[in-house]
């Protein structure tokens, strides 16, 4: 048992490593049963990695991993009789099985057993080829980082940290249990997952594994999109995203999975022309996440297309920049550029239609709202506004609220009460109608019935001007629009 530790049945205290609280954790009786098979079998068991982590920080565990000294055959009788409600084995190749037990407080439990493995790995891929390992020491050495390189010993309910990352946990510091060249050039998706714990637990990356990874960053492009793109939704997702994507733009990381963040590090002219667009989108980030809402409200955090939107709004600006003399510059259509820049790189990194098509509508909308502060809009206007939003209003609103990041009280001021203003009006529209669901008055069939038309564009075009029409006017009953209709047919179709 290591120093520092102590066993009472199947609970463990950790001494003095977590700002020198001592800490005790409760291992789950279907978990201690599970170890006792394996060592009643004639082999060993160990709780493993992340939930190891999780357990000392009291934090909840969702995931449980084992590692044995058992092979797949061996294992797999055992975890048949433990895990009755379910078993998979998918990870057959790399010796993984898992299986499903129901707790006593009727919930399920989960439980990954790999035998002890060693990975070697060839220069151009991050897939290993895996071969057996002959001790728990040496299976924990292949991990990313020491504070995942902890295991407890199961049934004795043993404490093994042969890379001292319960020390590192306690200091909040991230490091590689072997050469951190070796272990990103192995698998450079631990460069990702580094920047992952340092959002997700607030900890710090120690100097050496930091050189490492900006040394390294280049590797990523052997890394499928999909695996990064699960990373980083996970930074973008964590308690801490501002200091995740700070430190993928320090490290090197963002210039090879998201090249369009660092480059609003624009470069600003003496006479300060514009403010600094990278800064400005990393507290437009923070504004968006402090105007989520709890569960049972409009956007409940962490909202995934509002964090992205947040993040991509002004990636237009730098191909839009424009000095116009007289200490200006512009950025004309940097939205609609914007747009069609987070639609191609959302596409690249593999998310799904829908994300792509919400976030790039997000950003080409973005801008849409700051006339209305200048002059307010006509009812018609705030129609065409909340139906153009469609589903994604409410974060179009969050969106534009978080935008402002002026540090004039009196702007500021100025911009929320014409944002409340136009949202109460929107509220009293809605009550008149579905705003969601306007439709012009007369539908395409009876367009075409009325004009003696047959398909065609000019139907289209008809169509088009009808709803521009119901969106100006509002509702005005089937006389008044056929009339608008054969007077609008009149003047602009050869009929």
């Amino acid at each position: 048992m290591r120093r520092g530790c102590l066993r009472v049945g199947a609970r463990l205290k950790i001494f003095g490593l977590l700002e020198g609280v001592p800490v005790w954790f409760q291992i789950k009786p279907e978990i201690m049963q599970l170890g006792e098979m394996f060592s009643n079998a004639g082999f060993e068991l160990s709780l493993v990695g992340g939930a190891v982590r999780d357990l000392l920080l009291s934090r909840p565990v969702h995931d449980y991993d084992f590692a044995t000294s058992a092979t797949v055959e061996q294992s797999e009788p055992i975890l048949r009789a433990w895990g009755k409600d379910g078993f998979w084995d998918m990870g057959r190749p790399f010796g993984t099985l898992g299986a499903k037990k129901r707790t006593d407080n009727g919930s399920f439990l989960s439980a990954e057993v790999t035998t002890y493995r060693s990975d070697t790995y060839s220069p151009d891929s991050r897939k290993p080829r895996v071969d057996a390992a002959a001790t728990l020491e040496s299976d924990l050495s292949r991990r990313d980082f020491t504070i995942n390189c902890m295991a407890i010993r199961l049934p004795e309910v043993t404490f093994v940290d042969p890379f001292g990352g319960a020390i590192d946990l306690g200091r909040k510091i991230l490091r590689t249990p072997i050469d951190p060249y070796i272990s990103f050039s192995d698998d450079p998706l631990r460069i990702m997952r580094a920047v992952r714990f340092m959002a997700q637990l607030g900890f710090y990356i120690e100097s050496s594994t930091s050189l490492a990874i900006s040394s390294m960053a280049p590797r990523l492009s052997i890394v499928s999109a999909e695996r990064i793109r699960d990373e980083f939704v996970k930074i973008l997702l964590s308690k801490h995203p501002r200091r995740g994507i700070n430190a993928m733009v320090d490290l090197g990381i963002a210039d090879v999975v998201l090249p369009e963040i660092p480059a609003l590090k624009m470069e600003i002219d003496e006479h300060h022309m514009h403010k600094d667009v990278y800064g400005h989108t990393l507290s437009v980030l923070s504004n968006a996440i402090n105007l989520e809402t709890g569960p049972d409200g409009d956007v409940p955090g962490p909202d995934l297309v509002l964090r992205l939107s947040s993040l991509m709004h002004d990636i237009g600006k730098p191909r839009t920049r424009k000095f116009e003399g007289e200490g200006k510059v512009s950025f004309h259509h940097h939205d609609a550029v914007g747009a069609k820049m987070a639609r191609k790189r959302l596409q690249a990194l593999c998310f799904d239609k829908k994300t792509v098509d919400d976030v790039s509508s997000l950003v080409g909308l973005h801008l849409r709202f700051h006339g209305y502060v200048d002059e307010p809009w006509s009812d018609s206007a705030v129609r065409r506004y909340v139906v153009d939003a469609g589903h994604l209003y409410t974060r179009l609103n969050r969106l534009t609220r978080a935008d402002v990041t002026t540090k004039n009280r009196r702007k500021i001021l100025q911009f929320e009460e014409a944002m409340d203003k136009l949202e109460n009006r929107a509220i009293e529209l809605k009550k008149q109608e579905d705003l969601s669901a306007i439709r012009p008055e007369l539908n395409g069939n009876e367009i075409m019935a009325l004009l003696g038309l047959q398909p065609s564009e000019e139907v289209g075009r008809a169509y088009q001007h009808m709803l521009d029409y119901r969106m100006k006017n509002g509702l005005v009953g089937y006389l008044k629009a056929k009339k608008e209709l054969l007077k609008w047919a009149s003047e602009n179709l050869n009929l």
